[in-house]
């Protein structure tokens, strides 16, 4: 439950819909001068709200990423940021595979903090935790940005002529089958590995990260599930779980892995700040 910097960016006003405001650009004065963000009706700049937590490396990694990835030449430049961390929200995965409770009221918690704070919009960095979004917007105003279609559009931006995409997920995600719906609707095919290599390979990955394990077994464990995918004619992968994106690097040495928190980061930019914006990373 952390806030961080100032404003971002010149340019654009931006309606974020329902509870959120209107924003103004701000205008530029010049290379020495003090450059303004868009703003709130009442002058604030916009703030980004994170339903976090799930899991908390995950939310570090996105937050990081978040910095990294901002067109901002110094502090008062970054977003900022109201992060709800509740690591205490039920497993979703387990929730989803109907061995655990809802982890619905504990989400609802933290939209209900973020509210107060007054966010422009939200970003959950957790994949699974999209079965349970449209729910979520019965109970909120508050925009809630959309990760996997995000990510799914990511790769067709970085591989137009690639339709069949492999997705590294936990079983919640698979089960709720979040990436065949949406990649769906992008003509896009998803590929899954197989029952027994998400048993013994991805699950096994997650599990190593969210308990701080080996991280090099876990990246073992990532690019095995990667061949498989090669082998089942993906010619892309999605980091579909967030805490792989911590060990795709071997992975990304058998094919291209696009990193689904990165996707996240850049559909928060493209609603926050301008994407036109100089030093864009």
């Amino acid at each position: 439950m952390t806030r961080s910097a100032t404003g971002c960016c010149d340019e654009g006003p931006r309606d974020l819909g329902r509870g959120a405001g209107h924003f103004t650009p701000g205008r530029g004065k010049g290379p020495t001068e003090q450059r303004s963000g868009p703003t709130h009706d009442d002058g604030e700049p916009p703030l980004l709200g994170v339903l976090g937590g799930m899991g908390p490396l995950a939310t570090a990694h996105f937050y990081r990423r978040l910095v990294e990835r901002t067109p901002a030449r110094r502090d008062q430049e970054h977003l900022r940021v109201a992060i709800w961390a509740d690591p205490t929200v039920p497993d979703r995965t387990e929730a989803l595979l109907g061995r655990g409770p809802s982890p619905v009221p504990g989400m609802l918690r933290g939209l209900r903090w973020l509210a107060q704070a007054r966010v422009s919009c939200v970003a959950i960095p957790c994949n699974t935790a999209h079965a349970y979004v449209r729910e979520l917007r019965e109970h909120t105003e508050l925009p809630i940005l959309d990760m996997v279609t995000a990510a799914l559009r990511s790769c067709r931006a970085r591989r137009p002529d690639v339709e069949r995409i492999g997705v590294l997920a936990t079983r919640g995600t698979r089960t709720a089958r979040l990436y065949e719906i949406a990649g769906q609707g992008l003509g896009l095919t998803v590929v899954q590995v197989s029952t027994a290599t998400q048993r013994e390979h991805v699950d096994r990955a997650i599990a190593l990260v969210k308990e701080g394990g080996d991280s090099a077994v876990a990246a073992r464990h990532i690019a095995a599930a990667a061949r498989e995918l090669l082998d089942r004619g993906a010619r892309m992968a999605i980091a579909a779980c967030t805490e792989i994106p911590l060990v795709m690097a071997e992975a990304e040495r058998i094919l291209p892995v696009l990193d689904s928190t990165a996707a996240l980061v850049d559909s928060v930019l493209a609603e926050l700040c301008p994407p036109s914006a100089p030093g864009r990373r």
